[in-house]
């Protein structure tokens, strides 16, 4: 199984908030979550529009699961070094 990091959309239409999550990288994006390590609210003031548990997603990071271009922004955002997975 490749377990990739990446966000899962709830809300309403013009509404949308996220939880940041890590799935299988084959299942649709409102399938079932292996684990739940955070949220993402777009729309919200910015003090409460990102929180997640940076220790459990560096344990996943360390397992090898891989991360979205929109979740490496986050992280990035937040101090957690990420690599650029883009090769010249």
């Amino acid at each position: 199984m490749s377990a990739r990091i990446r966000l899962k959309k709830f809300g309403t239409k013009k509404r949308p908030y996220y939880r940041i999550v890590v799935m299988d990288k084959r299942d649709a994006r409102d399938s079932k979550t292996i684990e739940e390590l955070g949220y993402y609210h777009p729309i919200e003031v910015e003090d409460k529009q990102i929180v997640f548990n940076a220790e459990k997603a560096k344990a996943w990071l360390a397992k090898g699961a891989t991360v979205t271009d929109t979740v490496r922004r986050i992280f990035n955002k937040k101090s957690i070094a990420m690599k650029s997975t883009t090769s010249p």
